[in-house]
């Protein structure tokens, strides 16, 4: 059954997960954030709505768009914690390899199901040194807006990458993490998960 903050992180992927390049002047962070998500989003919309591509074609397009819109090594190190240093280099790449598959897989579905999501900005703000955190609000065709927030971090000069996704004040990064830091505990440590993984990206 797909639950309300799986459908909301599902919402906020369909309407933001494409990508537009960073203007090539300079300007402040948080601007460029902000900027970077509204034409991020218009790009999403416009690439979703198409009804010519194949499924094949729609998942790689949607892979695509993930791995330019958001930093997903940078993601599933995170989402790991302190075990990511425990793993061995094998075991590093294999999990990042899964992890992929594991967001391709959880939302690829529904990315073929788009509905006429739309978003707004709302807002931004400075969070840390490197980030902006931009609030939207995703407009559904039927129930109320969902809010949600994307921290966005400044690599380079005029290059943004999505970090995390807050949805309705529920960080899907630190929610997964602790999912993940449940597993590794069940089932006794790294290779248990990365065991987990496998089975739940196969079935997909």
């Amino acid at each position: 059954m797909l639950t309300r903050r799986t459908f909301a992180a599902t919402a906020a992927l369909l309407a933001l997960s494409g990508w537009v390049a960073a203007p090539s002047f300079a300007q402040p962070a948080d601007a460029g954030a902000r900027d970077f998500i509204e034409r991020l989003g218009n790009e999403a919309i416009s690439t979703f709505a198409r009804t010519d591509l194949s499924r094949q074609q729609a998942l790689s397009s949607f892979t695509r768009l993930l791995h330019e819109g958001f930093d997903v090594p940078y993601i599933g190190r995170w989402v790991l914690g302190r075990h990511w240093n425990a793993a061995t280099p094998q075991q590093q790449q294999e999990y990042l390899n899964l992890f992929e598959r594991l967001i391709v897989d959880t939302y690829a579905n529904r990315f073929l199901e788009y509905s006429g999501e739309t978003f707004r900005i709302a807002g931004s703000r400075p969070e840390g040194e490197r980030d902006t955190m931009v609030q939207t609000q995703i407009v559904r065709p039927a129930g109320p807006p969902v809010q949600v927030e994307w921290r966005v971090r400044q690599q380079a000069p005029g290059t943004f990458k999505i970090i995390d996704v807050v949805v309705e004040g529920v960080s899907m990064g630190v929610t997964q993490r602790s999912e993940f830091a449940s597993v590794v505990q069940s089932r006794g440590g790294i290779t248990g998960l990365i065991d987990a993984l496998r089975s739940r990206v196969s079935q997909g």
